[in-house]
């Protein structure tokens, strides 16, 4: 039988950084666990010029699994580059794999485990770091840092960001105060949970002056966290309605190198259950 294929997947993104990114935290897996991992996305990706990801397509995960699918590769372990239970992962990609099956019945996959653990606090150490890492360019450190993610309609993923929020907070001790929020939620009462936003929090009186450390909950660049991404425009924007105000976004998630040390954990995980 042919060895499990592992596919490092992201939701997917058009702008060209986001794959070449995917593409090199792959290879650092492979580097980890001794195994070829590919980069793909859940969607949109194959959309983005191949010119632009040095003449290599990117490739998007149904396309990709059914062509080796048709080769007779029949084993997969995906890995997800999600914080959390995410429904991509809890909806979209069963519902994929099911549509697939049909025609293929030997299919099988295997999803590891999403990057956060409640006893594992390498993400908190990689916000951490990327924090103390932007205090160090400013004059005094930051009292306040403000934990955003891209927020979730999803209870489950909402509360990884909170619970690394808290992880967060102990590592830096009392030297800042950690909020957790979110660039964006559904309208609605349903979706509180998701509370605050960025830019609601940024119009407190307590963190609407000074510097504050904005500690990006995201893991690759593209049109929510890159230079003039959805962040960055939410930031401009308070810092127009708030002149004191000093705002300064932390590094991503997946440019640390602790990052591929956790998906290759996820992976071993994965491959106990085969």
């Amino acid at each position: 039988m042919p060895e499990s294929i592992t596919f490092l997947v992201d939701n997917g993104s058009l702008a060209p950084a986001a794959t070449l990114r995917l593409r090199g935290i792959a290879r650092e897996v492979e580097q980890k666990i001794g195994r070829p991992v590919e980069a793909i996305s859940l969607l949109h990706s194959s959309a983005a010029p191949a010119e632009k990801l040095g003449g290599v397509p990117a490739e998007i995960l149904e396309p990709a699994m059914r062509r080796r699918l048709e080769q007779g590769q029949s084993d997969f372990i995906v890995l997800p580059l999600f914080f959390g239970p995410s429904r991509a992962l809890t909806g979209y990609l069963p519902e994929r794999v099911a549509y697939l099956r049909m025609k293929f019945p030997a299919l099988r996959v295997t999803l590891a485990p999403p990057l956060f653990a409640v006893h594992d606090e390498r993400l908190a150490r990689i916000l951490a770091d990327q924090v103390k890492a932007t205090a160090r360019t400013l004059k005094s450190d930051p009292s306040r840092i403000a934990l955003v993610d891209h927020g979730s309609p999803a209870r489950e993923v909402v509360a990884v960001r909170d619970q690394l929020a808290t992880q967060l907070q102990a590592l830096l001790g009392s030297i800042a105060a950690v909020a957790a929020c979110s660039m964006e939620r559904r309208p609605g009462p349903d979706y509180v949970f998701g509370d605050p936003l960025l830019e609601d929090l940024l119009q407190r009186p307590e963190w609407n002056d000074g510097d504050v450390v904005v500690a990006m909950q995201f893991l690759l660049p593209g049109k929510h966290a890159g230079p003039d991404g959805d962040v960055a425009a939410i930031c401009a924007r308070a810092r127009e309605r708030h002149p004191g105000l000093r705002l300064h976004q932390t590094a991503l998630v997946g440019e640390h190198p602790l990052l591929s040390g956790i998906l290759a954990d996820r992976w071993r995980a994965a491959k106990t259950e085969l």
